[in-house]
């Protein structure tokens, strides 16, 4: 099956309808790999259990080895051939998926996956996604699919067909085109621990959603080695430096607003901190491709998924 090309490189954008679906299947089910739209970010799939593939996955995005990948299955019958799942485990499943919250859990001894794709660790990082495009594309195939975002590694997280195709462009044999991704961050990730959890990774899930479930608050944070997507210090940056908690304009300097702070671009004149994440990662590729030398961008409450708008931004603005 053909589809038409484009300008600036080799990977086909086609939209994410059944024929483009299958076709998609077929590429993931040869080890190629696939960018698709989830309800977070657009990620760049490829058969977890295929060794080369997942390695097709490392050499497009230039990330480092040591950094591991989310799992993505379709529902929790098959994530519990991969993970050990407790109690708490369990209820955050329930509660949860399908949608935007990664589990790190215990690997199962005899888990069908790639080594790459834990990094070599004893955990491994599973999602059940809730897009259905992806859905789609786990029933078709039959696989897990290992899934981080589609964009070279460290730079903004693309979250529309055309970020994936400006950041990868040939790396990719086809972009599914599933329009712009409403929740616009990537996935919340908790670890589950014997004693408890932790959030390694905020996200649309916010703490307090999790603890509403559980009952009681997460354990103390722990610095420490990587055992996640995103816990990096420098990520999710554009080319500009960018500096926080601005609150006029400056020359030269693209502004991302918040609420009465208007900027060159507002991620929500209303203050709604929903739209602000739907909308950051859109903001940052804009700004990145204007004339401005740097970015600056207005203080976003710390709270509920603010939380996570900051987190991102804070590894933004790291040079």
């Amino acid at each position: 099956m053909m589809f038409g090309s484009n300008t600036l490189g080799n990977g086909w954008v086609v939209p994410a309808d059944d024929a483009a679906i299958t076709a998609a299947t077929q590429l993931l089910m040869a080890g190629q790999i696939v960018a698709i739209p989830t309800e977070t970010v657009y990620g760049l799939a490829a058969d977890a259990q295929n060794a080369e593939a997942v390695a097709r996955i490392y050499a497009a995005k230039s990330r480092p080895d040591f950094n591991p990948l989310i799992v993505h299955v379709r529902d929790q019958k098959a994530a519990e051939k991969l993970g050990v799942f407790n109690a708490t485990a369990q209820a955050l499943a329930e509660a949860f998926w399908p949608g935007p919250l990664t589990l790190v859990l215990p690997l199962q001894p005899d888990a069908p996956i790639a080594r790459a794709v834990t990094a070599g660790l004893p955990t491994i990082a599973i999602r059940c996604p809730a897009h259905s495009v992806m859905q789609a594309l786990l029933l078709k195939s039959g696989l897990s699919l290992a899934a981080p975002s589609a964009n070279p590694s460290g730079s903004i997280s693309p979250t529309r067909a055309d970020h994936v195709l400006k950041g990868l462009g040939g790396a990719v044999p086809m972009i599914l085109d599933g329009g712009s991704c409403s929740a616009g961050l990537e996935s919340t990730i908790v670890a589950v621990r014997d004693n408890g959890w932790q959030i390694l990774r905020p996200g649309p899930v916010t703490s307090e959603d999790i603890e509403n479930v559980l009952g009681y608050a997460p354990l103390a944070a722990i610095n420490g080695f990587i055992e996640a997507p995103g816990q990096m210090a420098s990520h999710y940056a554009p080319s500009k430096p960018v500096r926080l908690n601005v609150m006029a304009s400056e020359p030269d300097v693209y502004l991302i607003g918040f609420g009465a702070i208007a900027g060159d671009d507002n991620l929500s004149a209303t203050g709604d901190l929903a739209q602000a994440a739907a909308h950051l990662f859109e903001a940052l590729h804009t700004a990145d491709a204007s004339a401005a030398v740097a970015i600056a961008v207005a203080p976003i409450p710390h709270e509920g998924i603010g939380i996570a708008i900051n987190d991102r931004l804070a590894r933004a603005a790291v040079r």
